[in-house]
Order: C-alpha cells, then structure tokens, then sequence
C-alpha cells in the first residue's frame, strides 16, 4: 500500500442568508454572509499548501436546493483553482443539495466527481506516480429526505489491498437536534470493513471511532450561537501499513462563542463594565483577522443582581459596546475587510461583536441570617429548605406554581422532561424573586446585598 493524503470536509453550506441577529451594521451583515465563502477559499488554499492526493467532500455543498448563481460560480472558481493544480474532489449530496433539486446551471469540471443515488466505488489515486492508492464509496441524496439505513448498501471490494473510504451524510446513532437521515449506528458502520467513514449532516466535530475511524468534522464554517467553536476540515495522512494520523485544521472566517463572566465581587457598574471590555479585548488577541461574535452569559452572585435584572444597564453597555466595535470595524484596520473577505483574510486584529446578554445571577444572600429572621421572609426561606429537602414535596410545588402553564404542548414537554436538580433550583430561584419583592423590609437581606 502506498501512503497518500486528503482532506475531508463537510457540509459547506454556501451562501447561507444569515438571519435573525439585530443591530449589525451592513459592513459586518456583508462579512457574515461571506464568511462560507471564505472558509471554502481557506479550503482550497488548504488543499494546495498541503499537496493532498484528493479532497472528500461529504455533503450539503450549498445551504438549499436552489442554489444561487452566485454560490455556483464561487464554486467553480475553487475548483478551477484545484484542477491547477490536478488536486481532484469527490463528492456527494446531502439533505440541502440532493439530486432532486434543481439541476446546476454550471456542469461539474472532469476531476470532480459526484456520486449517484446508489452506493458506488471509483478508485482514487496519488498524485505524485498515479498509483491507485484508495477505494472510494458514495451514495447523493436523491431528495431532501432520506430515511433509509445507506450503509448497508456499501461494500468492501473483497481481497483489495487499497484503503477503503465510505462518504455518508447521515445521523449516526440518532444523535439529537438533527433531523434522523440516513440513518445508521456505529456498530454499522465498524462492521462494514471500511477503513474511514468520510461523514457529513453533523455540525459538531466528532470521532466516534478510530477503528475504523468514523468522523464527522463537523461544518467548516459557524452560522450561528448553535454552531459554536472552531470550524474547518480535517487533514488525513495514511501511511504505507494503513494507520492514519488526523490533524484538525480551522477554516473559519466567524467564529461563534457563549461566554460566561461572573459578577461575584463586582459592586459598581463600572468594575462590571471593565469586566465585560477585557474579556472583550483577550477575545480580541486570542482571534486575530477573524470576527468573534460571542453572547455573555451573566453568573455568580453579587450586588450588581438586582440592577442587572431591572435596570437598563446591561441594554445600555451592550448597546455602547456595540457603537464602538462599528468604529473598530469602519476604521483603518479594517477600510479594506470587504476585499480581503474574498480571499478568506481579514487584516489587523480581530472584531468582536457582542451579540447579547444572558442573566444567570442570583442575590447576595445573607441565607443564615434570613432562615433565623422573625418575619415573613424568613419563614418563606425555612419553607423552601424544608421544601428542597423532600423530593416528592418539590414535585408537589413546582407542578402547582407552574400549573397554568400546562396548557401549552410545548410548556407541557419542557416541565415534563426537567430532572430534580432543575426543580430544586426553581424552588431557590422562587425564594430569591420573593426577597427582591421583599427586600426592604428585611435588614438580613439589605446587610447581605450591600453598598450599591
């Protein structure tokens, strides 16, 4: 066997609209709807530094059917660029791009090769010699919807010397908040005798398995808070005894990131506000010539509790963190982010839009104090933890409090599917709403918040 190289790439989704997120000015809304286009030019650029015999592609090339002209001619340019260099591409389509859907209006260069409806086998070779070095299976999506278990049409030639490499876009052990194609289970797909399962559908980067190897590298580009991380292909080398050796390399023009900042010991707005900035400005360094849109996530317990809840402080600094990183991003650095977005760059240090604000804090609580206090505070508090204490009794008042909000199906599910901990945390989070309510009439609870 000869050792040999690829890269294995997934779900492209190019040309995705971007929607659903207010307050972006129009330069960074053209930057976002260019990033896909960016990591595929990264892609290719990627394919040609490394030399790699041949490129796997395993579904979902576009974001819909009906692809734009636009994502099409993009399209061929990478490929025209890769026949440059005789670097060929196998491909299949996914649920957003089967073969149903309406045809290409540009046909497919000759070293690009699209697998039908049906599993089948092509032989894939090296560069460097023409030495066949791989046996490639694949099977496209004939419609937007496919429900049948594709493994089992695939085969291993039987007695063949070469590295066998199955394409599939489909969902692996109904793996959750994906739509159920193709689907199929791990122990499938080690039994098939394959040597690499080239896997697409998943957004996430995943290794199921390393023998075989089963992978899903997950899309080369985020599109949204849900698709957070870094994003991109993997490099795979395959050496002379059949043992691969992959390396995760990063495609991404956007990278999409939650972030958790705690408030504990924070007692000014101003120290929150420093806060919020310098994770800010490390987001900044870490990234640079990329955007990072991240949404904070607020935890801990502190003064600043009340205020964040019902004050507009943290609309208003959102708000001005979001006027100065538009100045950020319409200064020098970035006067030519437009053009360098197309060749997959962009200049300076990196832009970090704060896409919102999410509020996890709790008061600060003198809770001993308020379990000892003579008054209605302190007798609702000993009843939570004589309430937190009994399973059946939590049960009990979290289904009557949330009791008209049985009527809604979707309500209904998501109280029926809460576990305890999530029960004994509303009831902590019950008592912590009724001492905000009550707060002034407690000295325990004004001593525990503090200067403010």
């Amino acid at each position: 066997m000869r050792a040999f190289r690829f890269l294995h790439a997934a779900d492209l989704h190019l040309d995705t609209p971007f929607s659903g997120m207010s307050g972006v000015p129009d330069r960074l809304r053209g930057l976002l709807r260019e990033s896909t286009f960016a990591a595929f030019d990264r892609m290719i650029r990627l394919a040609i530094e490394e030399a790699v015999d041949f490129i796997v592609i395993s579904g979902d090339i576009y974001d819909a059917a009906d692809s734009s002209l636009r994502a099409q001619l993009r399209l061929r340019e990478g490929w025209d660029k890769l026949r440059e260099h005789g670097i060929p591409v196998y491909l299949i389509r996914g649920n957003h791009d089967p073969l149903a859907g309406r045809r290409l209006r540009l046909a497919l260069p000759g070293h690009v090769y699209e697998f039908g409806p049906r599993a089948e086998s092509v032989t894939a070779v090296r560069r460097s010699d023409g030495e066949p070095v791989a046996v490639l299976t694949g099977s496209s999506y004939p419609t937007a919807a496919v429900h049948e278990n594709l493994v089992l049409q695939y085969r291993r030639e039987p007695g063949s010397p070469l590295y066998h490499i199955g394409l599939l876009h489909g969902n692996v052990d109904g793996q959750e908040g994906h739509d159920a194609y193709a689907p199929c289970s791990l122990r499938d797909l080690q039994a098939s005798g394959y040597d690499y399962w080239a896997l697409g559908h998943i957004h996430k980067r995943q290794i199921l398995s390393e023998s075989p190897w089963v992978v899903y590298p997950g899309n080369i580009q985020g599109r949204s808070l849900k698709e957070s991380g870094p994003k991109g292909c993997y490099l795979v080398e395959v050496a002379e005894n059949g043992e691969a050796e992959l390396s995760f390399r990063r495609l991404d023009q956007v990278l999409w990131l939650e972030s958790r900042l705690a408030i504990d010991g924070l007692a000014t707005e101003e120290a929150w506000k420093a806060r919020v900035e310098e994770r800010l400005d490390e987001l900044r360094e870490l990234e640079p010539g990329r955007i990072t849109v991240v949404r904070f996530t607020f935890t801990g317990r502190g003064p600043l509790h009340t205020l964040l809840q019902s004050g507009p402080e943290a609309a208003e600094l959102l708000q001005e963190l979001r006027r100065k990183e538009s100045g950020r991003l319409e200064g020098t650095g970035f006067a030519a982010a437009d053009a360098a977005a197309a060749e997959g760059l962009l200049p300076g240090e990196g832009i970090v839009w704060p896409a919102g604000f999410k509020l996890e804090t709790g008061m600060e609580l003198d809770r001993q104090g308020l379990l000892a206090e003579d008054s209605f505070l302190g007798e609702l508090f000993r009843l939570g933890e004589r309430t937190a204490a009994e399973p059946e009794r939590v049960e009990e008042f979290v289904d009557t409090a949330l009791a008209s909000l049985s009527d809604n199906r979707h309500l209904r599910r998501m109280l029926q599917e809460l576990d305890p901990e999530a029960k004994r945390e509303l009831v902590r989070r019950a008592e912590e709403l009724a001492a905000a309510l009550l707060n002034e009439d407690s000295p325990q609870l004004r001593e525990g918040r503090g200067a403010s």
